[in-house]
């Protein structure tokens, strides 16, 4: 695909550049037409001549992936076509990832191709499961309610994962602080107090030698800290990516009591929620069971949902093995049971979904509850040990003037 670099004047008759990705000079033309723009001048760029910019798009957030979902069943319901309703949400769209798979994926329905095949060829940007929906809303001919199930799938992701990342702003900004407070008073204040008594001769006790020489070494060996530190970091988050990390940092989550527990009903609410919509769809359940292994954050979920897999093959009702695998609560395993007899398996999950959404919400306050008095108490530690370090040596020194 070759990129196009134009210069064009707009409604107001401000002339803009730009540049388009697409396959050939008629397209970007018709484009450009089609957002109302006269084209001045229109030539295919080369490494020398392309722009050049800085592309901060990371991947789509579930926010975004919420609203690209939500306006194409706005856009199309209106009876605008696929294609022109990719156009219209690629140049809406402030995510350059995201915008220039749209481009593509337009490209790709103008040629014939179908657009969940189009989604799928861009894993990086459109999930698995978005590819699924559309294909069964294309298959049903309900294309716009597909995508309306999938932004409301994506809203209820983003706001689990926003109350997730709440709970941990408030702790990570906390400790920054205090190591940040901690480095000063090593490297800055302490030393100055020393100084100070050294002049006055007075022998220092051991707690205050202690803070001493914890200053002296980073202020000494700062150069040979900070690398040390980073490569330790990069190194944890490498093997976080492996396959034995993944199982031991997993693993962890489900030991750590305060953490425990949100990470079971986040699990439950994320699991629930996916399989009833893909079973509304028309998702038929071994794929739909698939698919939502693949979503799970935590891999013992993920192995224990690819697992089942291989019970459900053979007749084996979802509900049992979810039980046997030890990691779900009762309550998901026992709703999903009475759905399966009562022929009502997308309602039940529907529930389940609302009841453990409502779960995590509270899991997350229950944790910001119990982390606030135990920061303090660190806290608190940390700053005792280092008024102990500076009082101590003036304790004895009024000690040694009283006695004489």
């Amino acid at each position: 695909m070759a990129v196009w670099g134009y210069v064009a004047i707009d409604k107001g008759g401000k002339e803009i550049k730009g540049s388009k990705d697409a396959d050939n000079k008629d397209l970007v033309l018709r484009d450009l037409k089609n957002q109302g723009l006269i084209v001045l001048e229109l030539t295919e760029q080369n490494a020398l001549t392309r722009d050049i910019s800085i592309d901060f798009g990371g991947k789509p957030t579930p926010r975004d992936m919420a609203v690209f979902c939500r306006q194409f069943a706005s856009i199309t319901r209106a009876g605008v076509t696929i294609i022109e309703t990719l156009n219209m949400l690629a140049d809406s769209t402030e995510n350059k990832k995201m915008q220039k798979a749209l481009y593509a994926v337009r490209a790709d329905v103008e040629k014939g191709e179908s657009f969940a095949d189009a989604l799928a060829a861009h894993p990086g940007v459109f999930p698995d499961l978005l590819v699924q929906m559309a294909k069964a809303g294309e298959a049903s001919g309900s294309l716009d309610t597909a995508m309306e199930r999938m932004a409301m799938q994506f809203e209820k992701s983003a706001k689990t994962q926003a109350l997730v990342k709440k709970a941990m702003i408030y702790p990570i900004v906390v400790a920054c602080v205090a190591v940040a407070v901690v480095i000063v008073m090593l490297v800055f204040v302490i030393p100055r107090y020393m100084d100070m008594f050294e002049q006055l001769d007075t022998e220092l006790p051991a707690i205050t030698l202690a803070v001493v020489g914890l200053s002296n070494f980073i202020k000494n060996n700062w150069y040979i800290i900070i690398p040390v530190i980073l490569a330790v970091v990069f190194a944890i988050k490498a093997y976080a990516k492996t396959y034995s990390g993944k199982h031991l940092f997993g693993k962890l989550q489900m030991k750590i009591p305060a953490v425990k527990n949100l990470v079971v009903k986040s699990a439950s609410a994320q699991m629930a929620r996916t399989l009833s919509t893909l079973l509304t769809a028309g998702v038929p359940l071994i794929e739909a069971v698939d698919i939502v292994s693949d979503t799970m954050t935590n891999i013992w979920f993920k192995e224990a949902l690819k697992d089942a897999l291989e019970q459900i093959m053979i007749g084996v009702p979802l509900s049992q093995p979810v039980q046997t695998c030890g990691l779900f609560p009762p309550m998901v395993y026992h709703m999903m049971r009475i759905g399966e007899e009562a022929g009502s398996t997308e309602d039940m999950l529907n529930k389940l979904a609302d009841y453990y959404e409502e779960e995590v919400e509270m899991a997350v306050q229950s944790l910001m509850a119990a982390m606030e008095p135990m920061i303090i108490i660190v806290l608190a530690c940390i700053v005792g040990v280092l008024i102990a370090a500076v009082m101590a040596p003036m304790v004895t020194m009024y000690s040694a003037l009283d006695n004489l």
